[in-house]
């Protein structure tokens, strides 16, 4: 059986936190975004503060409060161009409330972002 190749990622990930930078190690950030491509793409992730999450939320989608991920798409042929801003605070909270691994709840946001 033939096994098709991944499209190509180039990735620029944005941790201002050095905290984050365990949990969200760059092979495994393109592993989880490389499982959700159908094409080429330059992707920046960039892992915020609330303030800075709620400041983003505000300004590009009109609400009142930090959320756990913003996507600015900006292309998708014939390379994907995007920009995936996670708020830790808020995706630290929900996995606690969701009881699940905090790592695993980036993962499954950075595959839906």
């Amino acid at each position: 059986m033939k096994v098709s190749a991944r499209p190509p990622l180039q990735l620029s990930l944005q941790m201002p936190d050095a905290r984050h930078r365990a949990l969200l190690p760059r092979h495994r950030v393109a592993r989880w975004i490389r499982a959700a491509l159908a094409a080429p793409a330059e992707i920046t992730v960039r892992i915020v503060d609330e303030a800075e999450g709620l400041r983003l939320n505000r300004e590009f989608r009109a609400q009142d409060h930090a959320t756990n991920v913003i996507t600015f798409d900006y292309a998708h042929c014939p390379v994907v161009l995007a920009d995936l801003v996670l708020c830790a605070p808020v995706v630290a909270r929900e996995a606690r409330a969701a009881r699940i691994n905090v790592q695993a709840h980036y993962a499954h946001l950075l595959v839906h972002g």
